[in-house]
């Protein structure tokens, strides 16, 4: 089955804190466009909090193709970034980023300690964050005829589709986001005034 929706964040959430035996964990969600955007987001947290021991962190990144990351940043292996990654999957979001960033407290929390806290804290931010689901857009590249315009933007303005770029001269051409939910019924739809051509656009 074809995936036609996925859950993301659209801004930051609020810092959260967490605080188990003296550390303190702070708790952050980030939208992340591209898969890059996260080393300065990362360096910003460094700046803000320049005592901090360990910036742990993991992403999902994609919609159909999904990338992941996860760092434990110094913490024992598995320790940090997966828990952290758990909490993504768990909220089934996907181009976001959790940072997770620990002040000691002077006392070990032991493997099971940490994996605890790193959750627990990325779930806060999770849950301090707006999660929105969003449609997945497929382009469709339109030509026709400049007589065909009127029928054309007839359909765009009934289907409410987003007008993404448009060449109108006499022969035209239109470029428009569809929904992928619709994406078969509505390629129909322009195709059935033979003089409108389809193409549907990858990424």
């Amino acid at each position: 089955m074809s995936v036609l929706t996925y859950k993301t964040i659209l801004k930051p959430s609020e810092e959260v804190l967490y605080k188990d035996k003296g550390s303190k964990f702070y708790g952050y969600a980030f939208p992340l466009n591209t898969i890059e955007n996260y080393k300065g987001i990362i360096e910003n947290l460094k700046q803000k909090h320049s005592s901090a021991g360990h910036f742990c962190f993991a992403y999902q990144h994609g919609i159909e193709t999904l990338y992941y990351r996860a760092s434990d940043d110094g913490e024992p292996s598995n320790s940090a970034g997966m828990p952290i990654y758990g909490q993504l999957q768990a909220f089934d979001v996907t181009n976001v980023l959790v940072v997770v960033v620990r002040y000691f407290g002077g006392t070990k929390l032991g493997v099971g300690g940490l994996i605890s806290a790193y959750k627990t804290t990325a779930k806060l931010s999770l849950e301090a964050s707006v999660i929105k689901q969003m449609d997945i857009l497929i382009a469709f590249k339109l030509n026709f005829e400049y007589k065909e315009l009127s029928q054309v933007m007839r359909i765009i303005k009934k289907q409410q589709l987003v007008l993404k770029s448009q060449r109108l001269e006499m022969e035209c051409e239109v470029v428009v986001l569809v929904k992928k939910s619709v994406e078969k019924s509505l390629q129909t739809a322009f195709e059935a005034f033979h003089k409108i051509k389809v193409e549907i656009l990858n990424d």
